[in-house]
């Protein structure tokens, strides 16, 4: 998986957008104005992943390419390399997750809004 892919694929999800809150080197995949997905565009690509806290002990202890979440809440948080030794198709179901997690943490009116097709933030 590319930068490319990375973000079509999170583009992708219903009511996501990206902006570059931080640097024009992070950029940032939100839903309902929250962040699911972080990516670095300097240097060795990575995304940061939102998690359940014991899926995320879980992946770190079986993938080498997952780190406790850089600059996130450990707790909650993974950063995944994207260096080919973990498949596409795991991790748009890591990042699929990650937007689930954050989905179902808005106020119900707001997911409706969202799952209904509104792509507004």
């Amino acid at each position: 998986m590319n930068i490319e892919e990375l973000r079509e694929f999170c583009l992708s999800l219903e009511g996501s957008t990206e902006s570059f809150p931080f640097d024009e080197v992070t950029i940032v995949f939100k839903v309902g104005g929250k962040i699911f997905a972080m990516a670095n565009l300097d240097g060795p690509l990575s995304v940061n992943l939102k998690c359940h806290p014991e899926e995320a002990l879980e992946l770190r202890e079986r993938y080498n390419s997952v780190r406790p979440g850089y600059h996130m809440n450990k707790k909650h948080w993974n950063t995944v390399m994207i260096d080919g030794t973990i498949p596409d198709s795991i991790i748009a179901q890591w990042i699929s997750s990650s937007y689930s997690i954050v989905l179902h943490s808005l106020p119900r009116k707001l997911r409706e809004n969202i799952v209904g097709g509104n792509k507004n933030e």
